[in-house]
């Protein structure tokens, strides 16, 4: 079973940046295909980025295209979430989680336990 370990959270401002990671170990992380997501309390769970295994498909949610950019070293077992131009509504708390496919995001098989994004001024 694949262990997920996210890094990278914390207090930005708005229009600021933060990269995120999702180490995966346990088993080869490689293999998976990967997305973010995103939980604000009293929010419903977004989707907002995904990958698959050899990154040669990716997806993002309306609400973070063009600003958030995912990408993965498999050499690294590691996942990253690029966030630019954090708006308030960004806050949440960030986790990783394998997928059936980026097609099927409703679909998580194991996650991590997430890291806290907070934008404020």
């Amino acid at each position: 079973q694949v262990l997920l370990v996210e890094s990278g959270g914390g207090l930005v401002q708005p229009g600021g940046s933060l990269r995120l990671s999702c180490k995966a170990s346990g088993g080869s992380g490689r293999y998976y295909t990967i997305g973010w997501f995103r939980q604000a309390p009293g929010k419903e769970r977004e989707g907002v980025s995904c990958i698959s295994s050899n990154g040669g498909s990716t997806y993002y949610a309306d609400s973070v295209k063009g600003r958030f950019t995912i990408s993965r070293d498999n050499s690294k077992d590691t996942v990253y979430l690029r966030m630019n131009a954090l708006k308030r509504e960004d806050t949440a708390n960030y986790y990783c989680a394998t997928v059936a496919s980026c097609n099927e995001l409703g679909n998580i098989k194991a996650r991590g336990q997430g890291t806290q994004v907070t934008v404020s001024s």
